[in-house]
C-alpha cells in the first residue's frame, strides 16, 4: 500500500463484538474513524451494548451491520467504501462439540474466504489486516525442537495440528493459509496478519470469551491449588493486540506476519505474579504437578488430550516478537496485564471477592 487509507474512509471490523475486536473498534473510534462493525445480530441489545458504549465521548462514528461467516455475500454491504478491512471474526470453541471440522475448521476457512471474496468484489479496499494466532506458527511446544534457532519466528508454520489433534490450532493455520492464497491471487489489496499468543487483559464486556479467562479462574478458585502442569505459554495484553491492528492497517510499509507476545510464562509463574499482588487472599498454585500425574488425570479435568499433554508439558517455548516492535508495538509489563485481568474477574463476580492483604 503506497499510502495509508483516507481518513474519511470507513474501516470495516468483522466480528466486532469479540474480545480483541471491541478494543480495535474503541481505538478506531477514539482516532475519529467511521467504523463499519459486523455482528451476527445488531438487534440483540446484550451483544452490542458494549460497542454502543465504546462510541460514547469519541469523535468517531459507529455503524452496525449484520453478517455471518458462512453467509456468502453478507459482508458486501458493510464493506462498501472501505479502504481497510480488519477481519477478526473466527469461531472460538475449545470443547463441547462433536464435529471439529463443522464447529471450527469450516467456519474459520469458509468465513475467511467469504470475507476476502467480498474484498475482491469491493474496488475501494486496499489492505486487509487478519487476526491470526501463534497457532499458525506452531501446534505444540515440542515443535520448537525442529526450529533451528530455538525460537519461533514469522517464517515458521504449524504443520503438526489436524482436525483430530489441536483442532482449534488447525482452524487458525488453515484460515491464514487460505487468506494468503487469496491475497497472492490478485494485486489490488495487500494482507498483513497479527499472530498473538495467549491473549489476556481486561475486556470491554463481561460476556467476552477467551481461554485466558478459564485459566485465571482456575488460578483463583482453588482448582489448581495442588499444582499446575509445567506448561509454558506466550502471553500478550489484548490492548497491545488491538493497537497492533491499527499499526498494521495504517502503516504503509507494514507487510507480512507479526508475532504478538510480551513474554513466555509458565502457569506457576502466572500464579506467582498474582500471589505477589493478592497475597494469601486466593489459593494460587505454589508447585508444579509431575507430568505423569497430569498425563493420568488431565483428560478427566477438562478438554485436553494425552497427546497434547505429551507434546506440551515440560517443553520450553520462545517467540521472537521483534517484527511487532519494528511495527511500533509497545509492550506493557505483563504483571499489569495479569493483575488487571484477574481484578476484572473479581469485579464481574466470576471469582469470589476476598479481602486483599494489607
Amino acid at each position: 500500500m503506497s499510502q495509508p487509507p483516507a481518513s474519511n474512509s470507513p474501516v470495516l471490523v468483522t466480528g466486532a463484538s469479540g474480545y480483541i475486536a471491541t478494543w480495535i473498534v474503541k481505538y478506531l473510534l477514539e482516532a475519529g474513524h467511521t467504523v463499519h462493525a459486523t455482528v451476527r445480530d445488531p438487534s440483540k441489545a446484550r451483544s452490542v451494548a458494549h460497542l454502543l458504549k465504546a462510541v460514547e465521548g469519541t469523535p468517531g462514528t459507529l455503524k452496525l451491520f449484520k453478517a455471518d461467516l458462512l453467509d456468502e455475500g453478507s459482508f458486501d454491504e458493510a464493506m462498501q467504501g472501505c479502504e481497510l478491512v480488519m477481519h477478526t471474526a473466527s469461531p472460538f470453541v475449545l470443547d463441547g462439540f462433536k464435529d471439529a471440522h463443522e464447529a471450527l475448521v469450516r467456519p474459520a476457512v469458509e468465513g475467511t474466504r467469504n470475507v476476502l471474496n467480498a474484498v475482491n468484489r469491493t474496488p475501494s479496499v486496499r489492505r486487509v489486516v487478519l487476526t491470526s494466532s501463534v497457532a499458525s506458527i506452531l501446534g505444540d511446544n515440542r515443535d520448537m525442537e525442529r526450529v533451528p534457532a530455538g525460537i519461533f519466528t514469522e517464517s515458521d508454520w504449524n504443520t503438526t495440528s489436524s482436525v483430530h489433534h489441536n483442532p482449534y490450532q488447525f482452524s487458525k493455520v488453515a484460515a491464514e493459509r487460505e487468506a494468503w492464497k487469496l491475497c497472492e491471487a490478485q494485486s489490488r489489496w495487500d494482507l498483513v496478519t497479527i499472530n498473538p499468543s495467549m491473549v489476556m487483559g481486561p475486556a470491554l464486556t463481561s460476556s467476552s470469551q477467551s481461554a485466558s479467562i478459564g485459566t485465571l479462574i482456575q488460578m483463583g478458585d482453588g482448582t489448581l491449588r495442588t499444582g499446575v502442569p509445567r506448561l509454558v505459554m506466550g502471553v500478550v495484553d489484548v490492548r497491545e493486540v488491538a493497537r497492533a491492528h491499527l499499526l498494521a492497517g495504517f502503516t504503509p510499509e507494514a507487510t507480512g506476519r507479526h508475532i504478538l507476545s510480551t513474554c513466555e510464562l509458565s502457569m506457576l509463574e502466572i500464579g506467582r505474579i498474582l500471589r505477589e499482588h493478592y497475597g494469601k487472599a486466593y489459593p494460587f498454585p505454589r508447585m508444579e504437578a509431575p507430568k505423569a500425574l497430569v498425563w493420568l488425570f488431565g483428560p478427566l479435568l477438562g478438554p485436553v488430550t494425552r497427546k497434547f499433554i505429551s507434546r506440551n508439558i515440560g517443553y520450553p517455548l520462545r517467540f521472537d516478537h521483534s517484527r511487532s516492535i519494528a511495527l511500533g508495538v509497545q509492550y506493557r509489563p505483563i504483571e499489569q496485564t495479569l493483575v488487571e485481568h484477574f481484578q476484572q474477574l473479581i469485579d464481574d463476580g466470576l471469582l469470589k471477592r476476598k479481602k486483599k492483604r494489607a
